[in-house]
Parts: C-alpha cells; structure tokens; sequence
C-alpha cells in the first residue's frame, strides 16, 4: 500500500509551482493549520544548497565557520518550535540514510543535530529499509501540511531545489500521511545515529554537487 501510495504522488498532476511561489504558499498553508503534524520526508543523498551561507562555506572547506553558522541559529529554531507549539503543530522530519554517508549527509548531520537539541523531532532510518518501497524509483521528497496538501519538492539535475509539486487530493495526502507516520514508527532519534555514524567522523572538506 505505502509503495502504491508513493508511486501515485509521483505520478499525480498536481500544480508546479516555482521556489519562491512554494515557499510562500506552503508557509499560508502552515498559517491556516490549527494543529497536527507536519511531515516532511528527506529521502536523496545529495542536494546543492545553493544560497546557504553554512554550504558555501563547506564548499569553500571552513568547517569552523559552518558550524559557527549552525551554532547561530539555535535561537531561531527555539523560537520556531516555540511558534508552532502555540499553534498546536509538530514538524516531524524522517530522514532516510545511506552507508557510508555521503559529505552531504555528513554537513547536514551536523545541522540536524542542532535542530534535535533545540527540540525538533527527527528520526533517521537505514535506505535498507525502505527498498521494499523504490522498486519503480526512490522515495520522493515531500512536505505535508496536515490532511489539507502535500508538496512534492522539485530539483534539477544537480539537485538544486526549483519549487515543488502541490497535490491536493486528499486521499493522496491522508495515504502520504499514514505511510510516512508508519516509516516514522521504525526510525532511530537523529542523535543516536549521529553518535553511531557521523559524530567520529572527519569534517567533509571536499564536496563536488552533482
């Protein structure tokens, strides 16, 4: 059913709306939600955050400066959880993993850790585990907002972000919901599998997108 469902939101028409056009409608979407949870699901192993301060940095090999980055913004994910608890909201991110761990998941790692500190649920869980799941393509990137849409993240060819897939088919995004909460059940905290996998390891110095 869960590989069934993922493979229809990827085939689902939905509306394709630019970067900046997403953002702005996925942050009113947020906006008219009075409780729940919001899902998102990170299922590649490489992205090309173009626009990060912290990525830039990794791309120029200054380790010390993107975790200074990530350090810094410690208050504004306090204050963003603090935000959403008002609201009666959860964001919940599962983050599927590889081994070894790509620089990019390794950089990431390092910001999620951060994220789990200041309270932000997240949960890692091995690819191995959803293969069952990627026999006709890999999970796809996705936000939900509740039972009101889902967004399928969009990128190009270097996984650089471009927008996003808005689907509005509620059975769809109920099915989206039911699958992810399910992978959600067998995931590991983040802080286990950062100690386990990513904390004993070198800065990644040299990261080529693409």
């Amino acid at each position: 059913m869960s590989e069934q469902i993922f493979h229809r939101i990827r085939q689902a028409r939905g509306r394709v709306l630019d970067r900046p056009t997403y953002h702005a409608d996925s942050d009113q979407e947020q906006a008219r939600l009075t409780g729940g949870v919001i899902w998102k699901l990170e299922r590649s192993q490489v992205f090309n955050e173009v626009g990060d301060p912290a990525w830039e940095a990794m791309l120029a090999g200054d380790w010390a400066r993107v975790m200074e980055i990530f350090e810094s913004e410690r208050e504004a994910i306090s204050q963003e959880l603090r935000d959403n608890a008002e609201q009666g909201l959860e964001f919940r991110r599962l983050r599927i993993v590889e081994s070894p761990p790509t620089p990019y998941l390794r950089w990431e790692s390092h910001s999620h850790r951060i994220f789990v500190e200041c309270g932000h649920p997240i949960r890692a869980l091995d690819a191995a585990e959803v293969a069952h799941l990627e026999t006709v393509g890999p999970l796809p990137e996705l936000m939900v907002y509740g039972d009101r849409v889902l967004y399928q993240v969009r990128y190009d060819e270097a996984w650089t972000p471009i927008g996003a897939k808005r689907v509005d088919d509620p059975e769809l995004v109920s099915g989206a919901v039911e699958a992810i909460a399910r992978l959600w059940r067998y995931g590991e905290p983040f802080p286990d599998y950062f100690e386990r996998e990513i904390a004993g390891l070198p800065a990644p110095t040299v990261f080529h997108p693409g």
